[in-house]
């Protein structure tokens, strides 16, 4: 199909014919001495500053014109004289530039009357052409479709998604620098993987042709990072994308980032100190304070001791019964539906008992927590690569951090006992016999690695989205994650 082209379009594309006559309108360098938010600190008469960046903003008139240029951390205003850059210069510049394009700029530093640091041009050089214009500035950005699909034009129009997404990358140096300094050594593990284990969720299948062998994407990294420690690597981690074939709202995707670290010789009370740690130095370094502002609420991560909570006993108080004791899904909906908790059609969908169990947490006590809580003492039923309690094997060494309802991370005493292992692995499999699609399959790889000897562990998963939608207070995690995957436009 034959592309049609604006009126806007048209002239820019005659325009590069025309820049083309005087020089490269797509050149391959050009030397910088400062970034943008570099030159806006340097001192008035500060000469042979070259800085470059794409012109957001015009203002043409006869013998003196003013540009806004900008990059991902800033911005700064250039002026442009004819008497300085010449008339055959300024005029070309008049013609043939405009808002879009990128343009190098060589010149002295000096402060306007109005209080502006700006370059007083001596050179330029033209960088490249747009050949599409930028969206009007009050109704583009509005506009969700741009957003997601081009996301490109959203960072050069939004400052709010360019905090956001700076503040991603500083995350990332953080964590490392964080993680590193604390012993932790970065690893990689398979993103094609033969059995689906590490978490509970749905998998998303492919097939590897060379093998002729079915596989499914990673949901999680941890049997491969436990299997690590075993070979001798005390504290290890990973940045993983994770892949979960299951709906989508404004906390999930179906691709994800997400950490993982593992401790040996830490039970989980240890990770408690070290995540509430390494959280409190992260919010200093991105937004200089541990006190937060996200939908409505302020949060405060910045206290000594963090909130309690008890799962199990507090489970107990909202069910009124030891559902511990209840080893059947079908009672335990019964006992629930007798109670007025919830109805038959409300637990149509939960066919386990972990589903069940973790349906009634979320909906009656995760989602009425704000202030950061740390939940623990989970029953053993909804996680079994978790380690159980010595006092009581119903229950689990895990603990969450929970504000403002949502999940922040996950963390637990790891199960490093291969007997134990092997039995909560066929409770999986019992599970998926009673429709459980999300259960893990009895993964014997990891349970050799177990059988060689692991030392006490502990470890901690977060993901990287979910975190990132609290600190920069934005409610879809789309508004997190520069390349959101999007339905195909029709």
């Amino acid at each position: 199909m034959e592309r049609t082209f604006t009126e806007q379009e048209i002239v820019r594309r005659e325009k590069v014919e025309a820049i083309r006559e005087v020089c490269n309108p797509y050149p391959d360098r050009y030397e910088v001495s400062h970034t943008l938010k570099e030159a806006r600190t340097l001192l008035d008469e500060t000469k042979n500053v070259s800085i470059a960046g794409r012109i957001i903003f015009m203002r043409k008139m006869g013998k003196l014109s003013f540009i806004r240029i900008r990059d991902l951390e800033g911005d700064m205003q250039l002026e442009f004289k004819i008497d300085t850059v010449g008339e055959e210069n300024y005029n070309f510049f008049k013609k043939q530039i405009d808002t879009g394009d990128f343009i190098g700029a060589k010149g002295e530093i000096f402060t306007t009357q109005t209080g502006e640091k700006t370059l007083r041009v001596q050179s330029f050089v033209f960088l490249g052409k747009a050949l599409r214009p930028l969206p009007e500035k009050f109704h583009g950005l509005a506009d969700q479709e741009i957003k997601y699909r081009q996301r490109y034009v959203d960072l050069i129009m939004n400052e709010d998604s360019r905090k956001v997404f700076l503040g991603r990358s500083k995350f990332y140096n953080f964590l490392h620098k964080y993680l590193a300094e604390h012993g932790f050594l970065q690893v990689e593990t398979p993103i094609i993987q033969t059995a689906v284990c590490g978490a509970s969720a749905k998998p998303f299948y492919t097939h590897h042709n060379a093998l002729d062998l079915d596989c499914n994407l990673r949901i999680a990294p941890e049997t491969y990072l436990k299997q690590c420690i075993a070979a001798g690597f005390n504290r290890v981690y990973e940045v993983s994308k994770c892949f979960r074939n299951e709906g989508m709202d404004s906390e999930h995707l179906q691709e994800f980032t997400q950490v993982e670290w593992y401790a040996s010789y830490w039970n989980y009370e240890d990770n408690i100190k070290f995540y509430t740690g390494f959280i409190k130095e992260l919010l200093m370094e991105l937004v200089g304070t541990t006190k937060i502002e996200y939908q409505d609420l302020t949060l405060d991560f910045g206290k000594e001791t963090w909130d309690r909570i008890n799962y199990c006993e507090e489970m107990e108080k909202v069910l009124g019964f030891d559902f511990l004791s209840i080893e059947e899904p079908s009672i335990l909906k019964e006992k629930i539906i007798a109670a007025g908790i919830f109805t038959d059609e409300e637990l149509a969908d939960y066919k386990s008992l972990s589903q069940i169990i973790d349906f009634v947490y979320k909906k009656k006590i995760r989602a009425n927590i704000v202030d950061p809580t740390i939940i623990y003492n989970y029953p053993s039923v909804l996680i079994p690569l978790a380690r159980r309690n010595d006092e009581d094997p119903r229950r689990i060494d895990v603990f969450q951090v929970v504000a403002a309802g949502t999940e922040l991370c996950k963390a637990y005493s790891e199960l490093v006992n291969p007997l134990e292992q092997r039995e909560a692995f066929e409770g999986q499999l019992k599970a998926k016999l009673q429709g459980d699609e999300e259960t893990m399959d009895l993964d014997e790889d990891f349970l050799l690695a177990m059988e060689q000897g692991m030392p006490p562990i502990s470890g901690l998963g977060f993901g990287i989205d979910r975190l990132m939608m609290l600190i920069y207070n934005v409610s879809s995690v789309r508004d997190v994650v520069l390349f959101p995957l999007m339905k195909p436009k029709e």
